[in-house]
């Protein structure tokens, strides 16, 4: 019997480690205290369903997922020693975090005469596999994106034999993890919910994906996210299926399936730029001559952390965040650009909030998202495009109907009252909505506040480019 050490993998089919290590394998995961530190309640949630369907898929094929709670390395030469495995895989992660608990890991298996096996897995492209043509890591997406794009993909695995096994160790609960149950509605887990919804999105949405993806009350996403994060299905056979859809589409059509497959290239770029510059997590990707001045308000982070910052698109997404632990993609980046560029805070309080909040969180994806409306990543926005909120609301939810349907104060205004809420006077604002808030910063003004903040930094004193 060999072990298979599921993280962030939690499927059989399209599993490389779990399929092309040699042995029939038998599961395990291990709670890892060192990284529920940094979890958050929506995501324990989603995890906790998503292993009991693996355990469920084990069982039905007469073997099984053993669960642990504990330091890794104990816990899986325990069960090493236990069950006879003289071999342990595992598929990569590309954190700073995962690996040193994969060396300290793969070192404790050696020293007690077992294997250790890891597999590349979790994206199409290893790391330094895709670079310039000096060799160097992309920091530019969109050459990335060119070379990604035309590179051949490794066909999806088949589910491989299995090792028999048994184990009576229930699952835990939320709250025996340590957390409180999600007040969010957490969508399903497991790889049948995850094809479910790939199965819908590929029938229709993905035709539209282009020109509508950015209208959040279109729903016009996959929403895959969460799966891709937990690996519920295996990117090599979300890519083959969009591939498939690609070849058969035509003119508009075609050109939005391929803008769809970009966006899986997008979340590969973050986890390679993530591999090679691991203190991005905590730690600007761009550097500036002097430092950024963020100003921190703590009544207005916690205005922003509770929705209710008087900018009704921000609100609105940040409002969906604390009921779905999820926000439309384009709503994620205006409340990031609102956060760091209006309200002038550090966008790792951002990220902290997201982290903590979203059944979706990514490391490499959201970092790489939060520093780009920050303007301090790869491939950033530049400072000086700052977003207008008002604008976008405007622009991305005409009829505000998002807006009505996570901000209820405003539900029944008329839409231009809502996307004119900034210049209304006071009284008009509450005989219109008694009880939304009132701006809590003139965009304007934090404008010319943001560009002279990032002036400093760059060591300037002239008027932004």
């Amino acid at each position: 019997m060999r072990l298979h050490w599921h993280r962030r993998d939690l499927r059989l089919a399209d599993n490389v480690g779990l399929a092309d290590a040699p042995e029939d394998p038998a599961g395990v995961f291990v709670f890892d205290d060192a990284v529920l530190e940094h979890a958050g309640a929506p995501r324990v949630s989603f995890m906790l369903d998503a292993l009991g369907s693996l355990r469920e898929a084990y069982r039905e094929r007469g073997s099984e997922l053993f669960v642990r709670r504990g330091d890794p390395a104990e816990e899986l030469l325990d069960l090493a020693a236990t069950h006879d495995a003289e071999v342990v895989s595992w598929n990569r992660d590309y954190s700073g975090l995962a690996r040193r608990r994969d060396e300290r890991v793969s070192a404790a298996l050696k020293e007690a005469d077992r294997l250790p096996q890891k597999f590349h897995d979790a994206i199409c492209h290893e790391p330094g596999s895709i670079t310039t043509n000096a060799g160097e890591p992309y920091s530019v997406y969109t050459y990335f994106w060119k070379k990604w794009r035309d590179r051949e993909k490794d066909d999806p695995r088949e589910v491989p034999e299995l090792a028999a096994a048994d184990d009576d160790e229930p699952l835990p609960t939320c709250s025996e993890l340590g957390f409180e149950e999600p007040s969010a509605s957490v969508q399903p887990a497991g790889t049948a919910a995850a094809r479910q919804r790939l199965d819908s999105f590929l029938e229709s949405d993905v035709y539209a994906y282009d020109e509508r993806r950015d209208y959040p009350a279109d729903e016009c996403t996959s929403r895959l996210s969460p799966h891709l994060k937990f690996g519920t299905v295996g990117i090599r056979e979300v890519d083959e299926r969009v591939r498939s859809v690609l070849d058969d589409a035509e003119g508009e059509a075609r050109e939005s399936v391929a803008e769809f497959r970009s966006q899986l290239a997008w979340r590969e770029f973050y986890t390679h730029v993530l591999n090679f510059n691991p203190e991005v997590v905590t730690e600007n990707y761009r550097s500036y001559e002097n430092d950024i001045e963020w100003e921190d308000d703590e009544e207005l982070l916690a205005a922003w952390e509770r929705g209710e910052t008087g900018y009704p698109i921000v609100d609105a997404g940040m409002r969906q965040l604390h009921e779905e632990a999820y926000m439309h993609n384009r709503v994620r980046m205006i409340v990031a650009s609102f956060l760091t560029k209006d309200l002038l805070a550090d966008w790792r309080h951002g990220y902290d909030h997201f982290r903590e909040m979203l059944v979706d969180h990514d490391t490499a994806n959201d970092n790489g998202g939060w520093q780009w409306a920050a303007s301090t990543g790869t491939d950033a926005q530049p400072y000086f495009r700052i977003f207008n909120p008002m604008t976008q609301g405007e622009r991305y939810d005409p009829e505000a109907e998002y807006i009505a349907e996570y901000v209820p104060e405003l539900r029944g205004v008329d839409p231009e009252t809502v996307h004119s809420w900034h210049e209304l006077g006071t009284d008009e604002r509450r005989s219109a909505a008694p009880d939304y808030p009132d701006p809590v910063v003139d965009h304007s003004e934090r404008r010319e506040a943001a560009l002279a903040m990032f002036e400093r930094a760059r060591g300037e004193d002239s008027e932004a480019e």
